[in-house]
């Protein structure tokens, strides 16, 4: 069964020191409103890293706790503390709530976020810049696969050095599927300029966990002609409701079903968390589309 849950960062939470951060009894209580049953932890150090008190919270609001996703500078060699640091707290927070999908991503780069969308004019590693980087990367897959027994998925995020579909196959060449496999979001795959859809259909057996994100289409065309960088696009909404964009959430459904996809599907509604829209509203508009293509388990 496919089962669909959400994330905080529906609600603008990417850091957990934000100031303008909803709280986190807000995130759950406004989730569970919205007819979600799942949700990912958010930036570890968001919600309570006390186990007992977010269990109570998480009965509560009759919510699962899905997984966990890891936003930190794996290109930036300087930043190896930070990133363990935030892997090992993300680790142990999911492992004590039975929550299953550990998600890498490589942060923002200021070297990358102005040609966020444009693979033709992003700066590339060099080899040896590379090979420490994909290790790096290898060290917390293993760690979070075989210390702590969770599914380790590596997400393309633009404006990141783990963008684009050719660094992102070179990836998954380098690193034994025992330990990486992939959590694959539509939204950053269609804003790198590639078919969300035609990779899915490739690499649906290594697929083990779903982000659903949708792209502006008018939006994405203006920002890459425009060379525009990925904070601005940002505030240009790229990030759009489900079903309002240029994925194609039916197929995306199909290759799922066709392949006996089973387990979560997480919304991720990138925003503002001082901005115009109600993230419990989007959230509701989110979930009714998903059940009116044939989500059952949204």
């Amino acid at each position: 069964m496919i089962k669909i849950g959400n994330a905080p960062c529906s609600w603008g939470v990417e850091f957990a020191d934000d100031p303008r951060n909803p709280s986190w009894r807000k995130v759950l209580q406004e989730n569970a409103e919205a007819g979600f049953t799942g949700i990912e932890l958010g930036p570890v150090g968001f919600m309570p890293e006390d186990p007992a008190v977010l269990s109570e919270a998480l009965e509560e609001f009759n919510q699962e706790l899905v997984g966990g996703v890891v936003f930190r500078s794996f290109h930036d060699v300087d930043a190896w503390d930070d990133v363990m640091d935030g892997s090992v707290r993300t680790c142990k927070a999911l492992k004590a709530h039975g929550a299953q999908h550990l998600v890498l991503i490589d942060s923002i780069s200021p070297r990358r976020a102005p040609t966020a969308g444009r693979a033709d004019e992003a700066e590339q590693m060099d080899k040896a810049e590379w090979t420490a980087y994909r290790e790096r990367i290898a060290t917390i897959a293993k760690m979070g696969a075989e210390e702590y027994g969770l599914t380790v998925g590596i997400h393309a995020h633009a404006a990141g050095f783990m963008d684009f579909e050719p660094e992102l196959e070179r990836l998954l060449n380098e690193i034994d599927e025992s330990i990486l496999k992939i959590c694959f979001d539509t939204g950053h795959h269609s804003y790198a300029g590639f078919d969300p859809v035609a990779f899915m259909k490739k690499h649906i057996d290594r697929i083990s966990y779903m982000h659903f994100k949708d792209i502006d289409p008018k939006v994405k065309a203006k920002v890459v002609a425009n060379r525009t960088d990925f904070y601005t696009a940002c505030g240009d909404g790229i990030f759009c409701n489900l079903g309002d964009g240029d994925v194609d959430f039916t197929a995306v459904r199909q290759v799922l079903l066709d392949n006996g996809f089973e387990g979560w599907c997480t919304v991720e509604q990138d925003c503002d968390p001082e901005g115009d829209t109600s993230p419990i509203d989007d959230a509701k508009l989110n979930r009714t589309y998903l059940q009116s293509i044939g989500f059952e388990g949204a």
